[in-house]
């Protein structure tokens, strides 16, 4: 346990050395919460309290997302500097390390959302102690099966250069598919078929639910998909790591 600690500790450390980067961090999902949100909320999607609210929870899922791939780079990284190759011959097992990266790329991607919830009021939405703890729960595992997804991408990668240019081309699709932007219920029938292989799509609708008591999907469907996401995507972080090339 001491060891799957230090890693995280290094890589969050790691990824918050510059404290701009906390603040360029939320600068994407604030542009479409208060730009795009305002812009559009004369719109028909005004389930909770306007369109800003309707959004709300699939900014917090854009930036679990952007911040888990941007974590990911960091093994990438590692690989170029010969540090993963130390760590893989170091007394911790192949398991603890996988587990520390994923672990580690999730508290950063849920450390940094925590950013956006100050902004709930502004939008017009009450958090009560209740749904605030719902809330952060949800954030919590959909960051860990999003942190297990960015690695097992990732790790194939030998360029810091190359990945992010590959997870950026990824990442919009799998957040306009989300329905974070619209409802899914109005949505032409391909795009409702493709949203059930997105797993942002049950990662936003478990957000937006744990606020509204209104679940398109159903939570343990949206649970155990990315519970699934979360094992598959970190046994191949595991085969991955235990490749002797790595």
């Amino acid at each position: 346990m001491s060891n799957l600690l230090a890693i995280v500790w290094f890589d969050s450390k790691r990824f918050w050395s510059s404290p701009l980067r906390l603040v360029f961090g939320i600068t994407q999902p604030l542009l479409y919460l208060l730009v795009l949100g305002a812009a559009l909320r004369g719109g028909t999607y005004a389930e909770i309290s306007g369109y800003q609210a309707y959004i709300y929870p699939g900014v917090i899922g854009l930036s679990l997302m952007f911040t888990s791939l941007s974590a990911a780079v960091g093994i990438v990284h590692d690989r170029q500097t010969g540090m993963l190759a130390a760590l893989l011959v170091s007394p911790v097992s192949r398991l603890e390390v996988a587990g520390a990266k994923i672990v580690g790329g999730a508290t950063v991607a849920w450390v940094q959302s925590l950013l956006l919830l100050p902004f709930s009021p502004v939008v017009g939405i009450g958090l009560t102690p209740l749904n605030l703890i719902a809330l952060l729960a949800a954030m919590a595992f959909a960051a860990l099966a999003f942190s297990a997804l960015g690695l097992a991408l990732a790790l194939p990668f030998r360029s810091v250069i190359v990945f992010p240019v590959v997870s950026n081309a990824l990442l919009l699709p799998m957040f306009f598919l989300s329905g974070a932007l619209y409802s899914l219920d109005l949505a032409p029938p391909w795009i409702r078929y493709a949203a059930a292989y997105d797993p942002a799509a049950y990662g936003v609708d478990l957000m937006r639910g744990v606020l509204t008591r209104q679940f398109a999907i159903a939570p343990a469907l949206s649970l155990a998909t990315l519970a699934a996401c979360l094992v598959c995507a970190g046994s191949l972080v595991m085969l991955q790591l235990n490749r002797r090339n790595v």
